[in-house]
């Protein structure tokens, strides 16, 4: 018999709540006068940002610019001095079937250009991590650090990609 009470108590609980609720006299919550916004004030004029002036790259960064594309260089005259002996080797091997001497020949040629495509790759990988870090540690702006390594960035890239374009040529020419 102890458990009619708690229905009991729960039934005086909810009608105790009806008749709180159903008294009707709850606050607008329409938007009142003072919440309104009014007034005639202008906003403040833009005042001209003073325009970011980064410092030109340091005589370390230049120093290694310089010797970064000076090997670039050096690796990419390697190439070409290379290349006109590897085309010769593999003109000579065009149509010979493959593992003949002249198509050993022409492979071990064709492999010997790659590694000397080797010292420009390896300088574009170190100025590509330069213009990352350079990139990273001014933000959003273009410094003039960065526009140095960019231009370096630029001339080694186009090396490379003839050195990439003459390689897959003569590898074309020992496939056909």
């Amino acid at each position: 018999m102890k458990a009619a009470p708690r229905p009991l108590a729960i039934a005086l609980l909810l009608f105790t709540l009806a008749g709180c609720a159903s008294s009707g006299d709850y606050p607008s919550l329409a938007l009142r006068d003072a919440e309104r916004v009014a007034g005639s004030a202008s906003a403040a004029p833009a005042e001209a940002e003073a325009p970011i002036v980064l410092p030109p790259p340091g005589a370390d960064t230049l120093t290694r610019i310089d010797g970064l594309l000076g090997a670039a260089r050096e690796a990419h005259a390697r190439f070409q001095r290379k290349q006109e002996a590897t085309r010769r080797t593999v003109g000579s091997a065009r149509g010979a079937s493959i593992a003949s001497d002249n198509w050993v020949a022409a492979q071990v040629a064709l492999a010997d250009l790659q590694s000397a495509r080797s010292g420009v790759v390896t300088a574009l990988a170190e100025l590509d991590g330069m213009y990352v870090d350079a990139r990273v540690a001014e933000a959003a702006t273009v410094s003039p650090t960065a526009q140095a390594i960019g231009s370096a960035r630029d001339t080694v890239e186009s090396w490379v990609a003839q050195e990439n374009a003459a390689i897959a040529s003569l590898a074309g020419t020992l496939r056909s």
